[in-house]
């Protein structure tokens, strides 16, 4: 999973990419500190791991891993180039999802670049230079077709699509808002790699006084809820400046940081649920005294194609999944007593992999 974090200059997307990451990547109170995007990759939160893995004492636990992108501040004029844009939006199109960091404080040692706190107006301002490059690469893909569209049904068909998308956008409206009336619709609207099309997880950044409460009290922040809400979009909270100090912490230290500060979880961990719940995403488990493993799939992924992921002779020759609940395995303190008690299952491949199954694939190539 790749996400990209982005937002106007100066609104805490590196402080935020650095305390998530622990990269340390350049920060700094001017535009365009960051030119070149800088890349983190995170382990996943998942407490069911070291149960996991002292339960097997396995050898290596290894959790699913979220590369980040901390792709620099966009301005107006980005689709045209200002600021570097066309630079920036190009590294957008290669990211699963994006993390649009918001200003929701007020803070005169930190310049805006429009001179004042609108989260609002900042949120359009980036969502109107992502329409505009997309509109860009639907003109193109637009002259294309039309070339044949006379001639080819699937081609005019596509044409009459591509007007539908164009005239959306046009009305300012994200791509993905658009709704697809059939498969062929929806099949090419995945093609276009919009960046409007990606789905998009606001982060409020707040000052530390508006954490405590998840920013109820702030008016900022209401309004960029209402609008996520408007959108389907995800949105969480988050103190990029606490983030940052909570990073140079060791585990106990940050638990009990959190703890004082009255929080239940971290801003990655909020984060990282936050993302998973708009892509679709869930982790099946493996576990042995090798090694103990998060696996990372898609919602309603059957059996042989998760096991794909572990590798591909694993799905060509799919024989069954031994499948057992994590929680069930070890409630009942070892393997024979779950399969004394019935709760270890044969499945074929017709099953749907659920969250928390610790799965041993049988397979025969």
């Amino acid at each position: 999973m790749k996400l990209g974090i982005v937002g106007l200059p100066n609104v805490g997307k590196s402080t935020l990419f650095n305390s998530l990451t622990k990269a340390g990547a350049e920060s700094a109170n001017y535009p365009f500190c960051t030119i070149d995007p800088n890349i983190g990759i995170v382990t996943v939160p998942d407490e069911r791991l070291p149960l996991l893995g002292n339960f097997y004492h396995s050898k290596k636990v290894t959790p699913a891993v979220i590369e980040f992108v901390d792709i620099a501040g966009l301005v107006k004029g980005a689709s045209k180039g200002e600021g570097l844009g066309n630079q920036f939006l190009a590294n957008i199109r290669e990211v699963d999802a994006i993390v649009h960091v918001v200003r929701c404080f007020e803070d005169p040692n930190v310049i805006h670049v429009d001179g004042s706190i609108d989260p609002m107006r900042d949120i359009e301002t980036i969502n109107l230079e992502l329409i505009f490059s997309d509109l860009e690469i639907l003109e193109r893909r637009i002259s294309k077709v039309a070339k044949t569209a006379r001639m080819d049904k699937e081609a005019a068909k596509e044409q009459q699509f591509l007007e539908k998308v164009k005239a959306h956008l046009e009305g300012g409206n994200m791509a993905i808002t658009l709704e697809t009336e059939n498969e062929d619709e929806a099949a090419f609207l995945s093609s276009y790699n919009l960046l409007t099309g990606k789905p998009v997880i606001y982060a409020a950044n707040v000052s530390e006084d508006d954490l405590a409460d998840d920013g109820e009290s702030n008016a900022y922040v209401k309004a960029v809820k209402d609008f996520a809400k408007e959108q389907n979009s995800e949105i969480f909270v988050i103190c990029a400046e606490i983030e940052q100090e909570i990073a140079e912490l060791e585990d106990e230290e940050k638990q009990m940081f959190l703890e004082d500060l009255g929080l239940k979880e971290s801003g990655l961990e909020k984060l990282v649920k936050a993302s998973y719940h708009i892509l679709g995403l869930m982790s099946f488990l493996t576990s042995g005294e090798d090694e103990t493993r998060a696996w990372t799939i898609k919602i309603g992924t059957k059996a042989p194609q998760a096991a794909g992921k572990i590798h591909s002779d694993f799905e060509r020759g799919f024989i069954k999944a031994e499948v057992v609940n994590y929680k069930d395995l070890l409630d009942c303190g070892s393997y024979a007593g779950a399969r004394e008690k019935g709760l270890v299952r044969m499945e074929g491949k017709d099953y749907v992999v659920q969250d928390g199954d610790v799965i041993l694939f049988r397979f025969n190539v």
